[in-house]
């Protein structure tokens, strides 16, 4: 099922000579720009921009269907930059085509404040699909966008319309296809035979540190084969024999595509192409002024030829006449598909139902319930309602609950299901689904155990970095999950998730509480983490109130009977809020006074006015003890040093739940002689 050929040695010409001309200005005029923007920031990796230079000419200056002045076209090609150390050929690419990246962009390269930072960050706005930099990762999150398009074009395109055709293109390097992400990615990607996918590998044989020799030596091509795509070759400085590829492509994938590029990093260098040291630091003075030298090019810095600009001004124009082609197609798929379009609507604008909170609340579950099947019960409901939720997990859709019941599992020549079968790969589960959340049009959800967070964790930290709405249902949240053991049992994670900025971590108490963090997750413009029990936990009477008066807080006063000064004030998140609950019972009966916190959400909390803040935490209120099983690094915050923290401090123990509590001092009992 896969292409074997091998376009760099006799391809047939598909490009006009003047074209052909015109491209190699347009790759020394990119050479030009970030050799200049690098050496100026004195700082940056100027070997795969000179190295890649024709391959973005030719996908810039003639392959890509997009619009540089409406980036946002639903229809448009995408590019992505995985080995985002090069980003000064994307910049340079982006500024010459019309995006809204100006020459004074380029030249601040690297600079604070810039448009153009070291590695390139997400913005619609100026044409960069995806932040990369950390390797693969961007091949993932082309694995996400391919799947979603291919999701959208199943559900909207018809028999006489076709509203989503359009394809994407990785360039990724050496470092990508080392780290075991692209692995994972590839391999679902073949699975699903994405054929909306094309993977470049800048295939120069050089690492940051030396030949690629010293470290691979696979076959990356018998590798790709067996993950069933097709794999071809090509010169990467023969325009022909990449057209002839890309086009055999246009018109015959049937799976993913990767393209071997043959290139030679630091192409134009004298005294560096070819070798490590033109690939992570600036060239110099005397070698960016001996590459200009040797291509033939004025000594000015930051030159863009006539003849450059003029090009890109006449592709400008053609590229708005093929939206506008597309967008008369829009309109009568519009006019004939009123339904359809009310959905593209709903999914395009991420419209929450009416009444949503109140449809939550009346949403009948049984109790006690673990927090893993009131999550299921929830999501279940809101996907009927929310034609843009997506699903998936990692292997484990029967134990962390994640399977949508009413919709089916995405596959291979049928993506309408909702349901995506990741497999036991949690790391490209995060990142695709990053690319999935990146189509605009899909909120995905993804789900596995919360110690296997760690897996995922770059993923996440992106996503977050990119304030992309994805939603983790992290279960089996603590040691209480019992006899699966330490390695199976989480401590840190919940300290290590917090630490992490624009991360929304939700760990519910109860029935009401999972159904206020799921509207937490669907109202924050960036990721939430839903951190959910494997036991039943009992409903309990202080969580039934509104969603501004409860968990939208972050924290809030769930049981209080204070008659005089406060004894104890207690916080607790998540299975051990009943714990406190039954505690403070105790001590009452002990006539003393005790204030319950239950604390979902720290980074909903800390977004709270100051007054609010101090009603809850503020002022004296009696000895300050915190409840979590779990590490209690960051609860010191809100218990003060003199604080007790109830906690776990190993790694956990294999043994039945009502042992693990023993063994840890989480029994009323044991917390007691603690506490008095």
């Amino acid at each position: 099922m896969y292409m074997d050929t091998n376009f760099g040695e006799a391809a047939e010409s598909h490009l006009d000579a003047d074209v052909k001309s015109i491209l190699g200005k347009v790759a020394n005029t990119i050479r030009h720009l970030s050799i200049d923007a690098i050496q100026h920031a004195n700082s940056g990796h100027p070997g795969l921009p000179l190295g890649c230079a024709e391959l973005g000419a030719y996908l810039y200056g003639h392959v890509l269907r997009h619009n540089p002045k409406n980036p946002l076209w639903a229809n448009r090609d995408r590019f992505i930059l995985s080995a985002g150390h090069g980003s000064a050929l994307l910049y340079s690419c982006l500024h010459l085509s019309g995006f809204d990246l100006s020459l004074e962009d380029v030249k601040s390269f690297r600079q604070l404040h810039a448009k153009t930072p070291g590695h390139p960050e997400y913005s619609l706005s100026h044409g960069i699909e995806t932040t990369s930099g950390p390797l693969g990762q961007g091949i993932a999150n082309g694995v996400g966008q391919a799947l979603g398009l291919k999701v959208l074009a199943e559900k909207f395109n018809t028999e006489d319309h076709t509203i989503f055709d359009s394809k994407v293109f990785v360039l990724a390097g050496d470092g990508c296809f080392m780290e075991g992400i692209n692995h994972e990615a590839c391999s679902l990607a073949g699975h699903l035979c994405l054929d909306n996918l094309v993977v470049l590998y800048d295939s120069n044989k050089i690492c940051l540190d030396g030949p690629l020799s010293e470290t691979c030596s696979e076959d990356t091509k018998k590798r790709f084969e067996s993950y069933g795509w097709e794999v071809y070759t090509v010169d990467g400085y023969d325009f022909d024999a990449m057209n002839s590829c890309v086009e055999t492509i246009r018109s015959k994938q049937q799976r993913p595509a990767l393209v071997l590029v043959d290139t030679i990093i630091g192409k134009g260098s004298p005294s560096k192409a070819g070798t490590h040291k033109v690939h992570g630091s600036p060239l110099g003075d005397d070698e960016v002024s001996a590459v200009k030298e040797s291509l033939g090019l004025p000594a000015e810095d930051f030159f863009v030829p006539q003849a450059v600009k003029n090009f890109f001004a006449d592709k400008l124009d053609r590229d708005a006449k093929k939206e506008a082609a597309w967008n008369e197609t829009f309109v009568a798929w519009k006019a004939e598909n009123p339904d359809l379009f009310h959905e593209f609507e709903s999914m395009s604008k991420k419209i929450l139902p009416e009444s949503i909170e109140n449809k939550l609340k009346a949403l009948e579950m049984k109790s006690p319930l673990a927090g893993r099947k009131a999550s299921h019960a929830v999501v279940n409901m809101l996907t009927e309602m929310m034609p843009y939720i997506y699903g998936g997990s990692a292997d484990l859709s029967c134990s962390d609950m994640t399977m949508f019941e009413k919709f089916g599992v995405i596959a291979s020549g049928n993506f309408g299901g909702r349901n995506i079968k990741y497999g036991v790969r949690e790391f490209a589960m995060g990142a695709i689904a990053t690319g999935l959340a990146q189509t605009t049009m899909i909120l995905p959800f993804c789900g596995t155990f919360l110690v296997f967070s760690d897996y995922m964790r770059n993923a996440i930290r992106l996503a977050a970095m990119q304030k992309l709405p994805v939603i983790y249902q992290f279960t089996h949240d603590s040691v209480f999950l019992g006899e699966d053991g330490p390695t199976h049992q989480p401590v840190e994670h919940l300290a290590s998730l917090r630490a992490m900025p624009g991360l929304y971590v939700i760990r519910p108490a109860d029935n009401n509480e999972v159904k206020m963090s799921w509207l937490a997750a669907l109202r924050h413009e960036g990721p939430t983490a839903l951190i959910l029990s494997r036991q039943s936990l009992p409903l309990l009477e202080g969580t039934g109130v509104g969603y501004d008066e409860g968990v939208g807080r972050g924290a809030y006063i769930v049981e209080k009977e204070e008659e005089g000064p406060i004894d104890f004030t207690f916080f607790a998140t998540g299975s051990e809020v009943s714990l406190a609950i039954n505690i403070a019972a105790e001590l009452r009966r002990q006539d003393k006074n005790v204030r319950i916190v239950s604390m979902p959400c720290w980074e909903l909390f800390e977004k709270q006015p100051a007054e609010y803040k101090a009603s809850v935490v503020g002022g004296d209120i009696g000895k300050r003890v915190s409840f979590e099983a779990g590490s209690d690094m960051g609860w010191h915050r809100y218990v003060g040093s003199d604080g007790i923290t109830i906690s776990v401090e190993g790694f956990g123990t294999s043994a039945p739940m009502h042992d693990i509590a023993g063994e840890y001092g989480f029994t009323v009992e044991s917390i007691l002689d603690r506490i008095l």
